[in-house]
């Protein structure tokens, strides 16, 4: 019996995107959240890097709350209610 939804493989990769690549906002585009991937890309970018921090301790924390919750938490909370920050 397999319970795991089609899109539930997409956990393992936004958290590692989400942790080594979270300033370009990696992890949100894998998720489908174009609006808030493009909000950290351009930040990054824009600012000519110095948002880049910023941008990529959010990145790191949220891969790692992706990799830390269940695959049902994962999967209610980003890819049924589309939860886009945290």
């Amino acid at each position: 019996m397999n319970d795991t939804h089609p899109d539930s493989s997409k956990k393992i990769a936004a958290g590692i995107c989400g942790i080594l690549l979270g300033a370009f906002g990696i992890h949100k585009f894998i998720l489908g959240y174009t609006q808030e991937g493009l909000i950290m890309l351009l930040v990054s970018l824009l600012t000519c890097g110095l948002g880049a921090g910023i941008m990529g301790i959010i990145g790191l924390i949220e891969g790692i709350l992706y990799l830390t919750k269940t695959d049902a938490e994962f999967i209610n909370t980003y890819l049924i209610n589309k939860r886009g920050w945290f």
